[in-house]
């Protein structure tokens, strides 16, 4: 497994025990402490295990799936696939981070980072698609016959 690819997936199992964490606490703080959570905490949760953990391990597992593309095929590129990476990472743990410390500050600069987050995580996810777009196609080699 390529080393990209390796990176996506345990990424995306710490976003996944991070939101699950999360959960746990919000679950705890609501039906033991009698205490309801933020808003913002379950949006972070729910970014976390369905972008953090879910997208990623897709787009993880997608990268490494698909159909290799064809060697004059340049639209696929791995640098983008990297940088895709990075992108998704980077917005995912940026808005989480700013969705749980936004309901204890009034400071303007969470309110652009939790959109920037989702922003970045808009940008990650199209150019996903944009890069993986030309590797959704059959296969060059045929299938082995059948039995």
């Amino acid at each position: 497994m390529p080393p990209l690819i390796r990176r996506f997936i345990k990424t995306s199992f710490a976003f996944l025990v991070a939101g699950l964490l999360l959960g746990g606490y919000l679950i705890v703080a609501e039906f033991v402490l009698g205490a309801y959570p933020p808003r913002l905490f379950i949006t972070a949760h729910v970014h976390l295990l369905l972008v953090g953990f879910m997208l990623m391990i897709v787009m993880g597992v997608a990268t490494w799936m698909f159909p290799r593309p064809a060697r004059e095929d340049t639209r696929y590129r791995p640098e983008l696939a990297e940088a895709v990476y990075w992108v998704m990472t980077i917005s995912t743990a940026l808005r989480a981070l700013a969705e749980l410390t936004a309901p204890f500050s009034a400071s303007p600069a969470l309110r652009l980072a939790i959109a920037a987050g989702g922003l970045g995580q808009l940008v990650g996810s199209a150019l996903f698609v944009a890069n993986m777009w030309s590797r959704i196609r059959m296969p060059s080699a045929a299938p082995p016959p059948g039995r």
